[in-house]
């Protein structure tokens, strides 16, 4: 009405107006200096600024804010899936432009956010193939690396204890360590040449087994041993380091260490995330309680989990139907309440 009113009036520039709009480039930029680096992790901020410069500044920064429409957004969409992205980069990419775009609907700048409801165009790809150990690979691979790698043997063991994430591992230091509570506390991770907190932003006790402690116990001694050995003039900052005593290189540690083993044990080749679903699957396999598996991997949501490793779960077979039809109760079933309230009262004593 405003806009209206002054065009009647004579009063209203309509090349003063459009210049006042931003282009997309410049909203964008000052977003990165000032929201952006107050609100998000350093490893955000930096995807935030790889997709920018690589993605959305050829595709959107010339344009003025108010003349990106969603035909725009939708052509993008569809211009990333055919050069071969995954669903999970485009979606990001579209979630950037999203979140500065309704910035700039906030700041009054544009009425609507264009890319705001266009996820349901991105068809998710299928999920990568879970590849989890089995007990007896599990079993021979910690062998060999005890027998050919000692070095890294207790990091690797952690690993497959614990289901902690890789950047998890690297970012341990000594003080995470609690012998008297047996765990470790993830307080930190390891993305990206930064440290920054855990996935979900909380830090969480993860149990130690028995043999974790010991060899862990172990390892901290051989790092004093090392520490004097090299003439090194403190023992190194972090829990698992290379031979320089500094954080491990990922890259170095996959092509020298992990890849090496799987070869030298004779086993099938799987990625590293996949001693995190080792320790996931075989837990559930064992039946453990699903919410205990769900809160040491630090999943959002014990649904999450079952989602993830339902099929790992016992059971399934014809013969549970089959016990449907015999008189007598099979272990672990409750039996009648007869009159008494409490639940694990009401519960066979074979559970």
């Amino acid at each position: 009405m405003i806009r209206w009113a002054k065009l009647q009036l004579g009063e209203f520039d309509l090349d003063t107006e459009k210049e006042s709009i931003p282009t997309f480039k410049l909203f964008a930029e000052g977003y990165m200096e000032t929201y952006s680096a107050m609100n998000h992790k350093p490893s955000t901020h930096d995807s935030y600024r790889s997709a920018l410069d690589m993605h959305l500044l050829p595709v959107f920064g010339d344009k003025a804010l108010d003349a990106i429409a969603r035909k725009d957004v939708k052509d993008f969409i569809n211009k990333k899936r055919k050069e071969g992205l995954s669903s999970g980069s485009v979606r990001n990419f579209k979630a950037y432009l999203s979140s500065i775009l309704s910035e700039a609907v906030d700041d009054e700048l544009i009425q609507f956010n264009p890319a705001a409801r266009t996820g349901k165009m991105i068809k998710k790809d299928d999920k990568p193939e879970i590849r989890p150990f089995t007990w007896e690979e599990k079993t021979k691979f910690e062998e060999t690396l005890e027998k050919h790698y000692p070095r890294y043997y207790a990091f690797f063991l952690t690993a497959l204890r614990t289901g902690m994430r890789l950047g998890e591992l690297l970012a341990l230091k000594p003080g995470d360590l609690d012998f008297n509570g047996g765990f470790i506390e993830v307080r930190r991770s390891w993305v990206k040449g930064r440290i920054t907190t855990p996935k979900n932003g909380k830090s969480r006790p993860v149990d130690m087994s028995k043999q974790l402690q010991e060899v862990l116990k172990l390892h901290l001694t051989d790092r004093k041993k090392e520490t004097l050995k090299k003439g090194w003039k403190e023992t190194p900052e972090w829990l698992f380091y290379n031979e320089v005593g500094g954080i491990i290189d990922i890259s170095n540690l996959r092509r020298r260490v992990f890849l090496k083993a799987l070869d030298k044990a004779e086993l099938r080749q799987i990625r590293f995330h996949d001693l995190r679903h080792t320790y996931a699957s075989l837990r559930v396999a064992k039946g453990d309680n699903l919410q205990d598996i769900s809160k040491q991997l630090g999943h959002h949501s014990v649904k999450f989990t079952l989602d993830v490793y339902s099929h790992w779960m016992p059971g399934g077979s014809k013969s549970e139907i089959d016990e449907l039809d015999s008189k007598e109760a099979p272990k672990c079933t409750p039996t009648a309440p007869n009159g008494e309230t409490d639940q694990k009262k009401r519960v066979s004593n074979d559970c």
